[in-house]
């Protein structure tokens, strides 16, 4: 899989199989179409999206994807994420299963707007 660590989301994305790649890509578009704003890096070694902070991590590993709201996220929709592995900050969604896109673009529109708070409360 990763073979160095990758300077963008795309050189991280191509490591993987072609399978892999493709529920990656959709991640990221579904990430991208909730919010258009967001930076994409690599921060701790995988893909990342900022806004006003960071909104959210994901990333690839042989039975899942972990993807990482942070707390706040995984808080606010402790019910529907109550059907998958789940940590502080962190869920896995099986990769033996179709990927929640609704439900990442619901936990995108509550970090969007919970970073957006964040400034103006400053």
């Amino acid at each position: 899989m990763i073979t160095s660590k990758p300077k963008n989301i795309d050189e991280y994305i191509v490591d993987f199989p072609e399978e892999i790649q493709k529920i990656l890509e959709q991640i990221r578009m579904t990430i991208k179409k909730a919010a258009p704003d967001a930076k994409e890096k690599i921060s701790y070694a995988i893909p990342t999206f900022t806004l006003n902070g960071n909104l959210v991590h994901f990333a690839a590993f042989k039975n899942h994807i972990g993807f990482y709201a942070m707390p706040s996220g995984n808080e606010a929709f402790q019910e529907e994420l109550s059907i998958y592995k789940s940590g502080k900050g962190s869920i896995q969604f099986p990769l033996n299963k179709p990927m929640p896109l609704d439900l990442i673009t619901k936990i995108i529109n509550f970090r969007v707007k919970e970073n957006l708070e964040k400034i103006k409360s400053r």
